[in-house]
């Protein structure tokens, strides 16, 4: 946002901050109870997908961003499997995740290109 790096234009960076606000926007309305479990788990497990791509292209080493950018596919996987979960107890329909789905497989086809 301010220092105007590089990274903030890449394709990936790009489609994982659509993917973490997509996630925000869909966690708004689950149940109440969910607040503190699924609700806060998801959003974690979002934002961490973007800030581990942010840090990652900071680092000089191929080893280092390909560590990074694997804890951030992980962190997709880990929203993936809870949206899921939130599907079957429907919380949410398969239409109603369409967009979060959309930017989801991208962002994980986009990391999985960068680790290699």
């Amino acid at each position: 946002m301010f220092l105007q790096l590089a990274h903030t234009k890449t394709p990936v960076f790009q489609e994982s901050k659509e993917f973490m606000l997509e996630c925000y926007r869909i966690t708004k309305d689950f149940p109440p109870e969910e607040r503190f479990a699924m609700v806060q788990q998801i959003k974690r497990a979002a934002l961490s997908v973007h800030l581990n791509i942010a840090e990652g292209c900071s680092r000089k080493s191929a080893a280092e961003r390909k560590r990074f950018f694997e804890i951030s596919r992980g962190s997709v996987i880990e929203v993936e499997t809870a949206v899921d979960i939130a599907c079957r107890l429907k919380y949410k329909t398969e239409e109603e995740l369409k967009s979060l789905g959309h930017h989801l497989v991208n962002t994980f086809k986009q990391l999985t290109g960068l680790i290699g």
